[in-house]
């Protein structure tokens, strides 16, 4: 059985979608960066702690899969905003310019004790955006459970300019992780 060790709705999706069968159990791993300079280590080490956190609390014929997603600007990592005041600098930063998307990917086979790690790199351009196209976003969506502030899915017209890579990343989890390194862990379909 396959458990995901996350309550997002987009991540489940991209599960489904997959055709995949699986058991949700969100990670209970407190998400504290010591630092804000992102590092592929660091991002794969937060995906790996919360796989553990779940593995702790199941039997031992179980894949867990943990994802950690983030926004990167100038090498600086934009986390989920602490209010929508944050929000709106978060965009205004992300404003003109083209960032990164990181999606560290951790699997745990509970009946081999293998693990599988694997991080996909995006690359998203935002449009210029002014004050008033920020605020519409904030008060129209849901920016304040995302890393960056937004949502690819949902942004409305005017704000992307163009990506790089796989969509379904960006959302926070690409298909193609989820196959490679449940195939690492000898999954069978």
């Amino acid at each position: 059985m396959i458990i995901l060790a996350s309550n997002s709705p987009r991540r489940k999706k991209i599960l489904t979608d997959l055709g995949l069968k699986f058991e949700v159990i969100p990670s209970n791993y407190e998400e504290k960066l010591e630092t804000d300079t992102f590092s592929y280590d660091l991002i794969e080490d937060l995906a790996t702690q919360k796989a553990c956190d779940v593995v702790r609390r199941v039997g031992k014929d179980e894949i867990v899969l943990g994802a950690d997603t983030v926004v990167v600007l100038h090498n600086k990592i934009l986390g989920k905003p602490k209010d929508k005041e944050d929000a709106f600098n978060m965009l205004r930063d992300l404003s003109g310019q083209t960032h990164m998307v990181v999606t560290a990917l951790c699997g745990i086979n509970t009946k081999t004790n293998r693990a599988a790690l694997l991080s996909t790199t995006s690359y998203v351009r935002f449009k210029e955006l002014s004050d008033d196209l920020i605020q519409y976003y904030i008060d129209t969506f849901t920016p304040l459970d995302k890393a960056g502030s937004y949502g690819i899915q949902e942004l409305p017209e005017g704000i992307l300019d163009k990506y790089e890579g796989s969509f379904e990343n960006i959302v926070g989890l690409a298909p193609e992780a989820v196959t490679a390194v449940l195939n690492q862990l000898g999954y069978n379909y």
